[in-house]
């Protein structure tokens, strides 16, 4: 996939000079924003997915140009060669079809070794079935008892989405499985999460695609070695998500069962295969996961067969390159006015960052644009009352505002200062993106706001699963296109493996201490600062 390198593309040669005018007080947004049909004319709608880019720093001529870009680049025809199963991933010859998990069937031609949609339907039906006898009681602990928890052991994409997920629709249905995350190799997470739950009853999820994640694998230990101490056979408690043939895949060490997971889809973007299946199948019940499916499946469709100047996650995507390589905005803040999406912010930050982060082009070049900016988020209004100091008179930011149409919670709500309360949230909302647009003027300049902060708003019904599929398959749409956009291949990430190799490096010499107390930090080719944090963990103080 070899294209030409942004930089040298019409379109951003003539956005670099139209964001030169940007500096001119008439593009301020505090006027772009009075235009009566601002609203109408940057915004889109689709399927009870509403997003709002009026109070972006962008005008016609700009969008015009943006959508030359998305041509110039051919974002679509990339986004169809993916969903097709072309070899889109070429640093790791793989395709990247998660799209196929939710129902887009590839192009058998473009595929040699799987049938992917055969595949991806038997590990489903595996899913409903096992899912269906923990929830009949069917299967049972090694002590006979109903299973009432899980605990994922994974990490990264492994568990972020699907922590999103599970966090969000629990706010509306109740788990008939309560999900538990043991994500970090810290001992103290594992501390916590043996808290929460009674040993008896609960089924421990390893996922791991190789079965060798360093974090992984050594939280797995603490899990068996808990198991021991409580009595309890690994085999009636265990199950493993992972690649077909890998150790966790392997009948010698008996497990409950065994949901496979493929290489042509990447971790982080792996909520709607086995990875968040299981999990939220099991909390939930699989019509639930699969009504998550169907509105991934809803924006998928939109994302590949809607034109450019009406596609939502594209528009999106643009919108977000042009803040980062043309008007140079560094950071990107995510802020739902929604308490249950309070796990977003942290899935969107690996899904874009480990995504964009890249130094080289596809075809192997050093990168001479921006690629990717730094994303963070927490709810609203809670935000307000953390970061938004900055976000108002600091250095700038564009700001992504969500929210929700309506909550769940509709039993008898007091009213304060006239409204309710998710009245005051959506006042707030409302508010937040107009001050940060309009700014204030103010003789005394510690109360000065310079206004002209780009924000977007997004906007869904509620809480369903189906509009929790869309606005998880929007964020991914939105990457992968802005990834295609820039060059770059959003679906590797080399950029993890230096810290792994050295940490290795390290953990030989922990080991051999472990091993051998006389063994000397002082007698080896340390640097200094190498050898004072081993010798501070093994003083046990500073």
């Amino acid at each position: 996939m070899v294209q030409t390198r942004f930089n040298d593309l019409s379109a951003c040669k003539n956005l670099n000079r139209l964001a030169k005018n940007f500096n001119e007080d008439k593009f301020h947004l505090k006027h772009m924003i009075q235009d009566k049909k601002r609203l109408e004319n940057f915004s889109l709608k689709f399927d009870g997915f509403f997003y709002d880019f009026s109070k972006q720093r962008i005008d016609d001529r700009v969008m015009e140009e943006l959508l030359n870009l998305a041509k110039q680049a051919e974002a679509k025809k990339k986004f169809s060669q993916m969903i097709s199963g072309e070899i889109v991933n070429i640093t790791e010859n793989r395709a990247a079809l998660h799209t196929a998990a939710r129902g887009f069937i590839p192009d058998p031609a473009n595929l040699t070794d799987m049938d992917v949609m055969s595949e991806i339907n038997r590990v489903n039906s595996q899913i409903k079935e096992f899912s269906a006898k923990i929830h009949t009681s069917q299967i049972r602990s090694d002590s006979g008892k109903s299973f009432k928890d899980a605990v994922v052991i994974g990490i990264g994409g492994s568990y972020l989405g699907c922590e999103f997920v599970y966090t969000a629709l629990k706010n509306c249905i109740e788990p008939n499985i309560n999900l538990h995350f043991l994500s970090n190799v810290d001992i103290d997470n594992f501390g916590q999460v043996i808290k929460a739950i009674d040993p008896e009853t609960c089924l421990w999820i390893v996922i791991s695609k190789s079965y060798t994640t360093t974090e992984t694998m050594a939280n797995l230990k603490q899990v068996l070695l808990f198991l021991k101490n409580n009595n309890l056979d690994p085999s009636s408690h265990l199950v493993t998500v992972t690649a077909k043939g890998s150790p966790g895949d392997n009948p010698a060490n008996p497990v409950l069962d065994s949901f496979h997971m493929f290489d042509f889809i990447g971790g982080r973007y792996s909520v709607t295969s086995a990875v968040g299946g299981l999990p939220l199948s099991l909390a939930f019940g699989f019509d639930i996961f699969t009504r998550f499916l169907n509105g991934c499946h809803a924006m998928d469709l939109h994302a590949v067969n809607t034109p450019e100047k009406e596609n939502i996650p594209l528009i999106s995507a643009l919108i977000s390159i042009w803040n980062s390589n043309f008007l140079h905005y560094p950071a990107q803040a995510i802020i739902p006015y929604c308490s249950a999406l309070s796990e977003l912010a942290p899935h969107v930050q690996q899904l874009y960052m480990e995504s964009l982060g890249k130094g080289v082009t596809f075809d192997g070049k050093l990168i001479n644009h921006k690629t990717g900016v730094i994303i963070f988020g927490e709810p609203g209004t809670n935000a307000q009352h953390s970061f938004f100091q900055l976000a108002h008179q600091g250095s700038p930011f564009p700001v992504e505002f969500i929210g929700v149409v309506t909550p769940v919670y509709n039993k008898d709500q007091a009213g304060s200062n006239g409204v309710y309360n998710h009245q005051e949230l959506w006042a707030n909302m409302i508010a937040q993106a107009k001050a940060l647009a309009m700014g204030k003027n103010d003789d005394n300049k510690a109360k000065y706001f310079t206004g002209n902060r780009p924000s977007s708003t997004l906007v869904i019904n509620n809480l369903t699963p189906e509009s929790l599929g869309m606005l998880l398959a929007f964020y991914e749409a939105r990457t992968v296109y802005e990834g295609f956009i820039l060059g770059i291949n959003p679906f590797d990430q080399f950029g993890v493996e230096l810290g792994k190799i050295l940490a290795s490096q390290i953990r030989d010499h922990i080991k051999q201490k472990n091993m051998d107390e006389s063994y000397n930090f002082d007698s080896i080719d340390l640097d200094p600062a190498t050898k004072f944090y081993l010798d501070t963990l093994f003083n046990g103080s500073l």
